[in-house]
């Protein structure tokens, strides 16, 4: 199976790998709270482990929903994550001009599913050099999502991840289809598995999204048992004062027992 450098590790292979943190970064203190607790769990279950948080949630509901510090500030505080933690980050980046200056920051560099599809992303972010973690978009068919990581490919880049999120048939609602992971494997990329994004119910709330979080470990541990070595989840530690997607985060308190059961269920289906 085709796995990605990270670091000293590798990202598909026989280790599980979680990408976790919260959704928008809102302020130093709870993305510090975060990034110690989540690597301090990882580090005891011995997962490979991925700082994330977004500097700017460009796709909302309402104009007025919170968006997140903005790109500067965002990724200053990124930067000191990574540094006080010695943890590599994953962040999204919404235009082009934007790939070069996450860059020097982010290790995995983030396509939006909304965005996946467009060129001019995809060749901005291969030409950066570092890992392209594209988000399949709920639009497509895991088999039209090679057609985007060729791009990356096209333009220098081989360093591509797939996240699979669920797939939208309207009406506010996701759904996953397990297969699609086994089907990006046979493309040839390893696949992150979105765990919470998947349970979003996009404007449920009218004007802004809603979740189903209790389905989060079901999902999770169904891709688990489907073949995904990588996991991504939003987590919050009080996700009912989320600025953002608290409906669909889980609760940094609940992130070791879920991550343990993950980590068995991963261990047992090595040996299948």
């Amino acid at each position: 199976m085709k796995t990605v450098k990270l670091n000293n590790f590798e990202i598909g292979g026989n280790k599980l790998t979680i990408f976790a943190g919260p959704c928008v970064i809102e302020n130093e203190e709870m993305l510090f709270e975060c990034a110690k607790t989540l690597k301090k769990i990882c580090a005891e279950l011995n997962i490979n482990y991925v700082f994330k948080a977004s500097f700017d949630k460009a796709n909302r509901s309402s104009i007025n929903s919170y968006r997140g510090p903005g790109l500067k500030v965002g990724l200053e505080l990124l930067d000191k994550v990574k540094k006080e933690f010695n943890v590599p980050v994953v962040t999204d980046f919404h235009e082009p001009s934007q790939a070069s200056e996450v860059a020097d920051v982010a290790d995995v560099l983030q396509i939006p599913a909304f965005l996946c599809r467009q060129t001019d992303m995809l060749v901005a972010a291969a030409k950066t050099g570092k890992i392209v973690n594209i988000k399949k978009g709920q639009f497509l068919s895991p088999y039209q999502i090679g057609s985007a990581a060729k791009k990356v490919i096209d333009s220098g880049n081989d360093k591509i991840l797939i996240t699979e999120r669920g797939t939208s048939f309207g009406y506010n609602n996701l759904v996953v289809d397990m297969r699609s992971i086994p089907i990006i494997q046979e493309l040839g990329y390893p696949v992150v598995f979105d765990a919470t994004h998947s349970v979003q119910l996009p404007g449920g709330h009218g004007s802004s999204s809603s979740g189903e979080r209790k389905f989060v470990p079901m999902l999770a541990k169904s891709a688990v048992a489907a073949g995904a070595r990588a996991l991504f989840f939003e987590i919050h530690p009080c996700p009912e004062c989320a600025k953002c997607d608290g409906d669909n985060m889980i609760a940094l308190d609940d992130a070791h027992k879920l991550f343990k059961n993950l980590k068995d269920l991963f261990e047992l289906t090595k040996k299948m």
